[in-house]
């Protein structure tokens, strides 16, 4: 990609992050690298693609997203790449003298500070707030050559105490988010459950009781399974209605 795409398609990315008012249909379509996606001298190559001549070549197998202008591939597979901001669930691997060392399924380490708990800490006891295999979620605030560095300081952030967790594989979790948090909002009214879906690919269900984690298990697991199915939205929704009618006998 050149300089002058590159740039055009970063102001356009932009556009589209603080446009509330864009509401551009999104066509998708499985991709293999290699695959011309679409042709055309206005379209703009984004994650995932590369422009050869009027061609959006694909790069990766994945779902190629046409938004407007803007073409991208969505990876129906991969690992987990950390970036500023993400919201992550991990399990204390270690505790040192000013922190803790979190595993959160990333190619490197993170590590929460004593500074970045939401309350004053004893350092010789830091084990009281959370212990070797305890599981938080938490929020990346640093990823830096030593590492990625957490924080628990916003709401909704810290030790998970009930509940359930599942997980699924990261390149799947925007399909189970949804648009705007379309498809996990759906599933959390229909299954009574609140539900944090990490970034990693780690879920935490938390229902008024087992049998509604167990259904909402079910739907998250559904969603991740057809992620590259078009209308998946309608298609969770007719689970859902099967499901709830197969409880109520």
């Amino acid at each position: 990609m050149s300089e002058k795409e590159e740039k055009e398609t970063e102001n356009y990315e932009n556009e589209n992050e603080n446009n509330n008012e864009n509401h551009e249909e999104k066509k998708r379509k499985i991709v293999i690298p290699g695959e011309v996606i679409i042709s055309g001298k206005n379209y703009l190559p984004g994650e995932g693609t590369q422009k050869e001549g009027d061609d959006i070549i694909a790069l990766k197998y994945g779902l190629g997203e046409e938004s407007g202008r803007l073409v991208k591939i969505i990876p129906l597979s991969g690992v987990y790449i950390p970036r500023k901001g993400n919201v992550v669930i991990g399990r204390v691997e270690d505790i040192t003298f000013n922190g803790w060392v979190i595993e959160i399924n990333a190619p490197y380490s993170s590590f929460l500070q004593v500074a970045e708990a939401p309350r004053y800490l004893d350092k010789e006891n830091l084990s009281e707030f959370l212990d070797i295999g305890d599981l938080l979620v938490a929020k990346i605030y640093s990823i830096n050559p030593r590492g990625i560095d957490l924080a628990l300081k916003d709401r909704g952030l810290g030790k998970i105490e009930e509940g359930m967790i599942i997980y699924i594989n990261p390149s799947r979790v925007p399909r189970v988010i949804g648009r705007e948090g379309s498809m996990v909002n759906l599933i959390k009214n229909e299954t009574n459950c609140k539900i944090t879906v990490g970034q990693n690919g780690v879920i935490w269900i938390k229902g008024q009781d087992v049998e509604d984690e167990l259904f909402a298990k079910k739907a998250i697991l559904f969603a991740a399974e057809k992620s590259y199915v078009e209308g998946l939205t309608e298609k969770v929704k007719e689970f859902l209605d099967k499901e709830k009618k197969k409880r109520s006998k």
